[in-house]
């Protein structure tokens, strides 16, 4: 045996046994407390072609705008701001972001307004669902989004052009404290709440850091013990996010999407013993319209009789049969076997259901 053909096969060796379902931590679990925060602020976008809105709320937030600079329009004058915009703005502040640092901002016309294509959004306080401002947001407009419109009232629209994005719009000037360094212990919620991932968890630090490292409280939280020292959390916790783990499988589920006609069959699900008969009933209407014209040299009009043809058509029903602990490749046989469209495969798995053939959880949504 050569040399080439020996690593070869130690691979193939390594590959099989490896663990194929591992998944680190971090992609199973996030960290509690450490969380986005959403922000939402009100502002104007000027500078547009003609395309601002109309509406009242944008006259008096310019009012108001003009008065801080100085200037006061006369009662009963109407500015007629073509060019300007209502605008809601709104962001997500990061865990640990630092005062100074630049975050994306989303601008959305509130108003009627067709267009924010090249306008400016002037700056905006964002505040926090506690009422405080956070962040201050500014800057030019990019919108992906355009439309045309003619004289004859045709238009045409690409993507949304009333919603638009600044990268780097606004700016940190208010921190959130941050739970992560207080308390003894650091604790993990499972995206995917289940009792077995739960103590594979533990099992996994436990084995890693030591006995009692780890405990669970419940199907989603795992709490660690942890140091008090900020730089020492920090290394602990990288070592811990980069621990791989097994989930446990999830339950046998049968999600359809009615709107859509897709439909996902999870892998353990099974059916018990069951015979299915489903047939197509195809109703066609069909119009024939004759013109009877009057005889000749006779007082009479031409009209138009209808004639009406409706067929009824039942393709003949096939049943089929599911045999005992049926596996997910089976299922997808027999339905491909019977031809079925999606309708019909939801009727089927329906009335399966209800008749406690089929083992898993059907999910409409």
């Amino acid at each position: 045996m050569t040399i080439r053909r020996c690593v070869v096969l130690s691979l193939m060796f390594a590959v099989i046994a490896a663990p194929v379902m591992a998944d680190r931590l971090k992609d199973l679990a996030r960290i509690k407390g450490v969380r986005n925060n959403q922000l939402v602020g009100y502002g104007l976008v000027v500078g547009l072609d003609g395309t601002g809105d109309k509406a009242p709320f944008t006259n008096q937030t310019f009012r108001n705008m003009m008065n801080q600079f100085g200037i006061t329009l006369p009662d009963g004058v109407n500015p007629n701001l073509a060019n300007v915009a209502a605008v809601t703005v709104s962001a997500n502040l990061p865990p640990f972001a630092k005062a100074g640092q630049e975050i994306d901002i989303t601008v959305s016309s509130i108003g009627n307004s067709d267009s924010l294509r090249g306008g400016t959004l002037l700056m905006a306080p964002l505040k926090g669902a506690d009422g405080n401002v956070y962040a201050m947001a500014q800057g030019s407009l990019v919108v992906g989004g355009f439309g045309a419109e003619g004289l004859d009232g045709s238009r045409i629209t690409v993507n949304v052009p009333s919603v638009g994005r600044i990268p780097n719009g606004a700016t940190i000037e208010r921190e959130i404290a941050s739970p992560f360094t207080r308390g003894d212990t650091i604790t993990f919620h499972l995206m995917r709440p289940d009792f077995t991932t739960a103590r594979r968890v533990v099992e996994v630090v436990n084995e890693h850091l030591g006995p009692d490292m780890a405990y669970a409280h419940d199907a989603t939280s795992v709490s660690v013990r942890a140091p008090r020292d900020p730089s020492q959390r920090v290394s602990f916790l990288s070592i811990l996010e980069n621990l791989e783990v097994d989930p446990a499988e999830d339950a046998a589920k049968v999600v359809i999407n009615s709107r859509t006609g897709t439909i996902v069959v999870g892998q353990n699900v099974k059916v018990s013993p069951a015979a299915v008969t489903h047939g197509n009933l195809t109703v066609t209407i069909q119009e024939n319209p004759e013109v009877q014209q009057p005889n000749p040299f006779a007082s009479g009009a031409t009209v138009i009789e209808q004639d009406t043809q409706i067929a009824i058509t039942e393709d003949p029903a096939r049943m089929f049969k599911f045999g005992p602990a049926v596996t997910l490749n089976e299922i997808v046989q027999a339905v491909n076997q019977v031809g079925a469209a999606p309708g019909d495969v939801m009727a089927v798995l329906e009335a399966l259901k209800q008749a406690g053939a089929l083992r898993a959880e059907l999910i409409v949504i």
